[in-house]
């Protein structure tokens, strides 16, 4: 999705040239799986960080374009709405103190981020959902314009309709109609792209989806949409409607977009890849008509499968399965349900956590796959991202393997030690293991989440503040906690 598209309408031939080369590149990516050596080498990983940027009393601040040509960093690139950014963090090897080294880069972006933001009077923020929204801070008028963002608009609306409904319950149920994808751009979360050898990549797929709804749980910073208590996670639902529209599992044949996926990986990369294109309309039908995949192939070279990989960033699985022809060519899990913030160092825990624990239940995942069945699976993260902290998962037992309704507190610290495990068996030194571990062990002793904080000063403030001037106030304490990089688990209650 980083490609700039030049038009957003596209004729009946555009749409059939560019399916015959989706099948192209299927063909040409299932003989490169086969070919011996390809995707061998290093584990690494690497992250994009979507950021906010809002004015001084809190409310968005739509100077994306201005702040990427101060900054002059390529790294750094234009979100779907005017007051979002995203930083491209560079990736580093799994081994010895990856999630340190990240952390630094992070806490350096957005140093000098603010600088420019501070230009226009602004702050940048690292928070899933920004709790400051306003209805008027969706429509055409706030999205950047790239064409690309016209394109998937008008892309989707032909899929699914004009019009899309939000709806989400919780606390205090919210209903909303839309005709763009601005709604999306309220999410911003924290995307980590793991290196993953595709002899391994059904398992520790696998484990990374039984994982994810654990660490999702933990990690919750989004607990507020248009002033309204929703889910600990609401940036799940809401990204899922704003792109499927309400109520859509397969309806009128149309698969969902977004999604945790539609059962356990059997056989490797492949299948994912097949599924996508194969199961989804084309939203963008561009075609780079240069190559011939196949015979790339044959040569020994690394087929771009440019048809492919750009129809794949049009799905928005919660785990996404990425092909690179960089540095040898190799495949990535794209892990996308973390939010962003509260700082670096929780995001870097999170992230510890969850490749962790996906690293210590690969080993076992064959025998835990049948004891959950994926719908289960799917209700766990569903679970997790409206509950947070208080929510009970279905978990095979440890003893007999028989499923049982665990807390998820109670879940994750038994589990810490299999991710310390995980982190060991990479490569992670014991130090950088423990520091990050350390930080989720902390929130599971306070009973404290970034979503879990938003909510208990909001509640507080509002005795004596209206909604709107609870958040704002709450979402300067936030700002000036963040920024001192201390880990949501410490932070104290404002007066």
């Amino acid at each position: 999705m980083g490609l700039e598209i030049d038009k957003s309408s596209f004729t009946p031939q555009e749409f059939s040239g560019f399916y015959q080369r989706l099948q192209s590149n299927l063909q040409a990516l299932k003989a490169l799986l086969q070919r011996p050596g390809f995707g061998a080498g290093p584990g690494s990983i690497g992250a994009e960080l979507e950021l906010c940027i809002v004015d001084r009393n809190g409310h968005p601040l739509m100077v994306n374009s201005e702040i990427q040509q101060a900054q002059a960093d390529p790294r750094l690139t234009l979100e779907l709405n005017r007051y979002n950014l995203e930083y491209n963090l560079t990736p580093v090897p799994i081994s010895g103190t990856p999630f340190s080294r990240i952390e630094t880069e992070i806490r350096g972006a957005i140093a000098a981020l603010e600088q420019s933001a501070l230009a226009h009077e602004g702050h940048i923020l690292a928070i899933g959902i920004l709790p400051t929204l306003r209805r008027r801070d969706f429509g055409p008028h706030v999205m950047t314009e790239q064409q690309r963002y016209k394109a998937l608009t008008d892309g989707l609306s032909r899929i699914r309709g004009e019009r899309i409904q939000v709806r989400i319950n919780g606390d205090e149920p919210i209903s909303l109609r839309a005709r763009d994808v601005t709604l999306e751009g309220a999410n911003t979360s924290l995307q980590l792209h793991y290196r993953v050898l595709p002899e391994n990549f059904a398992d520790t797929y696998n484990a990374m989806q039984l994982a994810t709804p654990v660490v999702l749980a933990l990690a919750g910073n989004s607990p507020f949409l248009l002033g309204h208590r929703l889910w600990h996670e609401t940036r799940i639902p809401l990204f899922k409607h704003a792109i499927d529209g309400a109520g859509c599992n397969g309806q009128r044949g149309r698969a969902s977009r977004v999604n945790l996926g539609t059962g356990w990986v059997r056989d490797g990369a492949y299948e994912l890849f097949a599924e996508s294109a194969l199961l989804h309309a084309a939203l963008l039908p561009v075609c780079q008509q240069s190559e011939d995949d196949m015979q790339a192939v044959r040569n020994g070279d690394l087929p771009k499968l440019h048809e492919l990989r750009l129809h794949q960033g049009t799905i928005w699985p919660w785990n996404r399965v990425i092909y690179d022809d960089s540095c040898g060519g190799h495949l990535r899990i794209e892990m996308r349900a973390l939010p962003a913030g509260p700082t670096a160092c929780d995001m870097m825990a999170n992230a510890a956590f969850l490749i962790g624990l996906a690293e210590g239940l690969r080993t076992e995942i064959t025998e835990l796959m049948p004891a959950l069945p994926f719908s289960m699976l799917e209700h766990n993260f569903y679970r997790s991202a409206e509950f947070g902290l208080g929510t009970q998962l279905l978990w095979p037992s440890s003893s007999h393997r028989r499923l049982e309704e665990v807390p998820v507190t109670r879940l994750a610290r038994s589990l810490l030690p299999v991710a310390a495990q995980g982190l060991g068996r990479i490569g992670i030194g014991a130090a950088e293991s423990e520091h990050y571990l350390g930080i989720i062990e902390q929130r599971l002793e306070c009973g404290r989440t970034g979503a879990r904080w938003q909510l208990g000063q909001v509640s507080r403030l509002n005795r004596r503040l209206s909604r709107h001037r609870a958040l704002k106030t709450m979402l300067e304490g936030y700002r000036v906690r963040a920024e001192i990089n201390q880990p949501v688990a410490q932070w104290t209650d404002m007066h």
